[in-house]
C-alpha cells in the first residue's frame, strides 16, 4: 500500500513514493485539490509526481464523471518501444545522427491511407502524422544494457544484440483542439453516459488511437533512416481516460499497469527501463510511473545549464557515448538531464512498493529531438502542412508536448 494522505474526508490519496523521492509540495497540493473535486473517489500518485497545468503529472484519478482537464491536451501521449532488425555492433552512430535528421521534415507517406487502415476518420491534423513535437518528446535509438529477467525478455522478443527505438509523442494539435474546445468555458465534469460526455470520449478515443499511429510512423521513419524495419514490442498511452466498472479512470502521466510490459524512460542521459507490473494493489489504480518526472521546471534550467559553449557541447552527449540531436538551444537546456529526477529512485520505489520488477535496461545511442531547418523552402513545406518551427512561434501543450512539466524527457 502507498503512503496515505488525509484529505478532509474526501477521496483517498495513496502516494507510491519513499521519503527519498523528490516530490514538490506544490505537486502534493495539486493532488489534494484533485481529491476535493466533486465525484472524485480515489487518487494514486506515482514516484515521478510533479506539478502540471491542470493538475499533477504522474497520477491516476478515479471519478464518477469525466474530467477532461485530468487528461490534459496531449490526449493519448505515450511511449512506444520497437525492435529493429539491425545489430548494435553494425550501427554507425555518426551516420545514424545524420540520417535521423529526416524526422524534422514532414512525413511524405500516405497519411489518408494510414488513417483509413487504422479505422480512423480523417481530421485536419493528419498532415502532422509522423512528427515528434517539442518539449520532452523524443525518438531514441537504444541498445540493451542489461537483461534482468531473461524469461520475460524472451517472451517479449527482446534481442540483446538488436537496436531498439523508443518513441515518446502524442496527438499533437489534434489533442490540443479537443481540450481547448471542451474547456473554453472553464473546467467541466461530464456524465460519461450523457451526450457531452459521450462526444468527448469519442473524440478522446480517436486521439488516443491517432497518437499510437503517430508513434508507429515515427518509429518506422527512424528504422528506415538506418536501413532497418521496426517490430513493435509495446506501446502504451499515459494521458487518457477510460470508463471502468468502478468509474472513470483518468491517467495523467501514468502508464497503465494492466496491459503488460511498461517502458519507463529516465532523462536523455540515463538508462531507460522496461518493467513488468506485479501485484494488483487496488490503491495504485492499475497504474505505474511513466518516466523519471521533472525535478526542475523549464524556466529554472536557464542559468543552471548550458551557460557556456563547452557546457552546451556536453549537453549534446551522454555518459554512454551517445549523441543528443537537439539544435534548439532552449530545448537543449530545458531538457538537460539535471532537470529530471533520478530514474533509479523512481524504479526503486516501484519495486519497493511491489508494483513492478525490472525486465531490462536500455542505454541511449542517439536521442533525436530537433534540428534547424536548412533552407526556407523546407520551412515553407512545414508551414503548409501545419508545422511551426519553435523559433518562429511558441509551442502549445498538445501541439508540441511542451506546455506541462511532463515526466519522461
Amino acid at each position: 500500500m502507498g503512503n496515505s494522505l488525509s484529505v478532509d474526508g474526501r477521496a483517498s490519496i495513496h502516494v507510491f513514493a519513499s521519503a527519498k523521492a523528490w516530490i514538490e509540495g506544490s505537486a502534493t497540493r495539486q493532488l489534494e485539490e484533485v481529491a476535493r473535486r466533486k465525484g472524485v473517489t480515489a487518487v494514486a500518485g506515482m514516484p515521478d509526481l510533479h506539478p502540471g497545468k491542470y493538475g499533477p503529472v504522474g497520477c491516476a484519478i478515479l471519478a464518477e464523471t469525466v474530467h477532461p482537464a485530468f487528461v490534459g491536451g496531449d490526449i493519448g501521449c505515450g511511449m512506444g518501444l520497437f525492435r529493429l532488425d539491425a545489430e548494435v555492433r553494425k550501427l554507425r552512430v555518426d551516420k545514424a545522427v545524420e540520417r535521423l535528421r529526416v524526422l524534422a521534415r514532414s512525413w511524405d507517406g500516405d497519411a489518408a491511407a494510414c488513417v483509413a487502415a487504422a479505422g480512423l476518420a480523417p481530421t485536419g491534423f493528419d498532415a502532422a502524422l509522423g512528427s515528434i513535437g517539442g518539449g520532452n518528446h523524443f525518438c531514441e535509438l537504444q541498445a540493451i544494457e542489461e537483461i534482468v529477467d531473461a524469461d520475460a525478455a524472451a517472451a517479449a522478443g527482446l534481442d540483446a544484440e538488436a537496436v531498439f527505438v523508443l518513441v515518446h509523442s502524442g496527438s499533437r494539435g489534434l489533442g490540443t483542439s479537443i481540450i481547448e474546445e471542451v474547456l473554453a468555458g472553464g473546467l467541466v465534469a461530464l456524465d460519461p453516459a450523457g451526450d457531452e460526455g459521450k462526444l468527448y470520449l469519442d473524440r478522446h478515443d480517436h486521439a488516443v488511437k491517432w497518437a499510437a499511429l503517430n508513434r508507429r510512423i515515427i518509429a518506422e521513419r527512424a528504422a528506415a533512416a538506418v536501413r532497418a524495419e521496426a517490430v513493435p514490442v509495446v506501446d502504451l498511452p499515459h494521458n487518457l481516460a477510460e470508463v471502468t466498472a468502478g468509474g472513470v479512470l483518468h491517467r495523467k502521466g501514468a502508464a497503465p499497469s494492466d496491459r503488460g510490459l511498461v517502458p519507463v524512460p529516465g532523462s536523455r542521459g540515463t538508462l531507460s527501463y522496461l518493467v513488468q507490473p506485479v501485484g494488483a494493489k487496488p490503491e495504485s489504480l492499475a497504474s505505474l510511473a511513466h518516466g523519471a518526472g521533472r525535478k526542475l521546471d523549464r524556466r529554472s534550467m536557464h542559468g543552471r545549464a548550458g551557460t557556456t559553449r563547452s557546457e552546451l557541447e556536453r549537453l549534446a552527449r551522454n555518459r554512454f557515448g551517445g549523441i543528443v540531436v537537439c539544435e534548439d538551444r532552449n530545448m537543449l537546456i530545458e531538457e538537460a538531464p539535471d532537470a529530471y529526477k533520478s530514474i533509479e529512485q523512481v524504479i526503486g520505489d516501484l519495486e519497493a512498493f511491489g508494483l513492478a520488477r525490472v525486465v531490462a535496461t536500455f542505454r541511449p545511442l542517439v536521442t533525436f529531438k530537433s534540428v534547424r531547418e536548412r533552407d526556407e523552402r523546407s520551412r515553407t513545406r512545414h508551414r503548409e502542412k501545419g508545422f511551426v518551427d519553435k523559433r518562429h512561434r511558441g509551442w502549445g501543450e498538445g501541439g508540441a508536448g511542451g506546455g506541462e512539466r511532463e515526466g519522461g524527457r
